[in-house]
């Protein structure tokens, strides 16, 4: 841990206002306090808030982050296994099947669960851990006082002092604006994405296996848990819709709006689709190809705060982890500033390069049938890979938590 003196030359000791209770705050207050620096997360929404029907997955990387500051647990508890990724033509024809990266390695194959129960594991471990999580604070503005102190101030008129301030306060970062007044705003990628869930089982995955459905006009995967509920996510195309618009969207025109995407299909994907409950939620598909500025001297970004990316890849929650983690490891080891900066050089080519992953799968669409054959024959080439080898920058990615950061 980093201590420091201020003008006076007392002896002080950092903290770390951490703006956001998602997924990015309570993993760096978490690790911020294995490295010896106090932490409190302040999150914008009035309590917890529940989005159950939208799911995501951590793979390898995220959770060998998690296991660096021994938090893995409590997520594999609230989580389910997969170990093998299937994928279908828009015919039906099966393309293949193949080891998920991570499942060879003991306690790394993918876990599956829903976002909000993600958010309140991670919660409820860092308050477990002494964290202060406060609720209905909303980051309207960031002053630097002589000495450098930190104060927050919040649209409810309470204030907090610190010595830094992390942004991990999301794609519509607060922070990240205040940082740079002139960042642009996040990157529709022309998509909506809509998740919901089923206890129809039959036409689920086999256990412990996603299944990847390769529509004419997008793209469905699913996978079940032990309990026999199958989750299911859709990628569709469609222009960015008003927040009003999609709250206004009933389960039930998703699930038709869906399930016509995949109709013409000769797979199972649209029966899937009509076989689910209420559960539905559909989001806009954003990303943020680059952030100019991560930093200044007291303040920092953190998740998609710094790099929102499109949800092709399945990386949006793992990265938000990996920075938390990193973060906390040069903030050990260097004052602020240094640190701030030491962060941005180890996670920026990384995440960028995540990015524009992430962006060019979804941009990636079979429109002819031609460009659908193509599609089918790559993907049949890819199953006969070491699957050991395949991105294996993506998902291999290790944290020394022991090495210095200098």
């Amino acid at each position: 841990m980093f201590d420091r003196t201020d003008q006076l030359g007392r002896h002080t000791m950092d903290r770390a206002l951490i703006i956001g209770g998602g997924i990015a705050g309570p993993v760096t207050a978490m690790a911020l306090r294995r490295a010896g620096i106090e932490a409190s997360v302040y999150e914008a929404s009035p309590a917890e808030t529940d989005n159950a029907g939208s799911f995501l997955t951590l793979f390898a990387n995220g959770l060998a982050a998690l296991r660096t500051i021994g938090a893995d647990g409590p997520v594999r508890e609230a989580s389910c296994a997969a170990e093998a990724v299937e994928f279908v033509s828009d015919t039906g024809r099966p393309l293949g099947r193949r080891a998920l990266a991570g499942s060879w390695e003991a306690g790394f194959a993918p876990r599956t669960l829903p976002r909000a129960e993600l958010c309140r594991v991670l919660r409820e471990e860092a308050v477990r851990r002494g964290v202060r999580v406060e609720y209905g604070k909303r980051l309207v503005d960031v002053a630097v006082r002589p000495g450098g102190t930190v104060v927050a101030l919040f649209a409810d008129g309470s204030r907090a002092e610190g010595t830094m301030v992390i942004g991990a306060d999301g794609i519509r970062s607060r922070t990240r604006v205040l940082l740079d007044p002139a960042a642009p705003p996040p990157r529709h990628t022309g998509q909506i994405t809509v998740c919901g869930r089923t206890r129809d089982a039959a036409h689920a995955p086999p256990p412990r296996t996603y299944r990847m459905y390769y529509g004419r006009r997008g793209l469905l995967g699913c996978t079940t848990a032990p309990d026999g509920t199958t989750f299911w996510f859709a990628n569709i195309p469609g222009p960015e819709l008003p927040r009003g618009t999609l709250a206004a969207v009933t389960p039930d025109r998703w699930r038709r709006r869906v399930a016509a995407v995949f109709a013409e299909d000769g797979t199972r994907a649209a029966e899937i689709v009509a076989a689910a409950g209420d559960d539905i939620v559909g989001v806009n598909a954003y990303d943020l190809p680059s952030t100019a500025v991560w930093h200044d001297d007291h303040m920092v970004l953190a998740g998609d705060a710094a790099h929102a990316t499109a949800p092709n890849a399945a990386q949006g929650a793992s990265l938000a982890i990996e920075d938390g983690v990193v973060l906390a490891r040069c903030l050990r080891d260097l004052p602020a500033a240094r640190a701030f900066g030491a962060y941005e050089r180890l996670r920026r080519e990384r995440v960028e390069r995540v990015v524009a992953l992430s962006a060019a799968m979804a941009g990636r669409r079979a429109r002819t049938a031609d460009e659908r054959r193509e599609r089918d024959a790559e993907v049949e080439r890819r199953m006969t890979k070491d699957p050991r080898t395949v991105l294996n920058w993506l998902t291999g990615y290790r944290i020394d938590w022991a090495a210095p950061v200098h």
